[in-house]
């Protein structure tokens, strides 16, 4: 059964999204991905935030445009935590506002926020959730540290010979 729930508002969100779902194949965990708009599909958004605990799902990455109350709206109805990508769309103001309404949750609907574009740490986010209760998911992280790590100390060397 899948674990993390990605969700955007429109199909022209999934070049950003995708960086969610990469690197959640990279960690092997499992996803569900849908589009679900807060605005034009407010009932399929409520069925959606309902219902994601029943399939088993651990976490929803909620990535939305412009006004984006799709992250917020899921939070409202959804008793898992809710991580919110900001998507710079074309018709928003400079991200800002997509940062804005995602980020500005009123208290007890929390929503987790990464960057503008931030898909992949939304990610990495929702497998560090997962790897509470799962001591595998909790190993590929601790690599993926690693490789980081490595990466960061290779690129100094470069420099530094």
């Amino acid at each position: 059964m899948a674990k993390v729930g990605i969700i955007m508002g429109s199909e022209s969100d999934l070049p950003v999204m995708q960086e969610a779902i990469d690197i959640l194949k990279e960690f092997e965990i499992e996803t569900e991905v849908d589009i679900v708009s807060a605005h034009r599909t407010p009932e399929k958004m409520m069925e959606y935030g309902n219902q994601a605990h029943l399939r088993d799902l651990r976490v929803i990455i909620a990535g939305a445009g412009g006004a984006a109350h799709l992250p917020g709206m899921i939070a409202a109805f959804s008793p898992l935590p809710v991580i919110g990508v900001p998507v710079k769309s074309s018709n928003s103001i400079d991200g800002w506002d997509s940062v804005l309404s995602i980020l500005q949750m009123p208290g007890g609907v929390p929503v987790a926020t990464v960057a503008l574009n931030g898909a992949k740490n939304a990610g990495i986010l929702a497998a560090q959730i997962v790897a509470t209760s799962d001591p595998s998911v909790l190993n590929k992280i601790e690599h993926y540290k690693e490789e980081l790590k490595k990466k960061v100390i290779k690129s100094s060397k470069k420099l530094n010979p």
